[in-house]
């Protein structure tokens, strides 16, 4: 039988890919990318020659199967998000629980993740946080904003630029304008950058600089 790898790759900075997931990358039998063109990209400027396929969040019902069986043939696979840890808002989740549910080893790199250094950046508490990801864009929004409203724990968000305004509008509705935080774009890019103030400064910001880049969010919780 063979094994599941989760490999994470860089959120930007190619730098940041580690010797094993190159090492690994090389070796399994096929390669699970969620873009293949994205993952080319990658695989090009390592010199990997493997095989790929395409995994996403549109045809992951149907492929596990498929996964599932060539593990259990005794193949290695490797599963890659476009950017970061396969799971963490990408898709990953299914493979996983079905690779357990038929006892295949699962083994997880450590690796990139946008919202550890925005955290860590912020300079808002992070020893205890809650992680929602995307808010749900229509049905259940303004539900789940009034329960976030209570969470005296920190909450990291991601958003993109296109909707980083209204989001940031809502949680002033929600939590008042005068709740702090920290807007995170472009995590290991270039053009890096991080504000930190009230949802009130922030918004201001955005209004008058276009928001551009995806974006992490980092919210004091209610009590802080």
């Amino acid at each position: 039988m063979g094994k599941l790898y989760i490999v994470p790759t860089p959120v930007g900075n190619l730098e940041d890919m580690t010797f094993r997931a190159i090492r690994l990358l090389k070796e399994v039998s096929l390669i699970l990318a969620e873009d293949t063109r994205t993952t080319g990209i990658l695989l090009k400027h390592f010199d990997i020659q493997n095989k790929m396929q395409s995994y996403h969040k549109f045809n992951e019902h149907q492929a596990v199967s498929h996964i599932v069986g060539r593990i259990n043939a005794g193949e290695d696979i490797a599963l890659v998000s476009d950017a970061g840890t396969p799971g963490i808002s990408d898709p990953g989740f299914l493979v996983v629980r079905e690779c357990v549910a038929a006892g295949i080893d699962v083994e997880c790199l450590p690796g990139a993740t946008a919202f550890v250094p925005a955290l860590v950046a912020s300079g808002i508490p992070c020893d205890k946080f809650c992680f929602e990801g995307f808010l749900p864009q229509k049905k259940g929004r303004m539900t789940r904003l009034k329960i976030l409203a209570e969470e005296n724990r920190t909450i990291v968000f991601y958003e993109s630029p296109h909707r980083i305004l209204k989001t940031l509008n809502q949680l002033s509705e929600y939590m008042g304008e005068d709740r702090y935080a920290a807007t995170c774009r472009e995590i290991s890019k270039k053009f890096e950058e991080i504000k930190r103030g009230t949802l009130k400064e922030l918004i201001l910001h955005y209004t008058v600089n276009e928001p551009r880049g995806e974006f992490v969010i980092i919210l004091t919780g209610k009590n802080e």
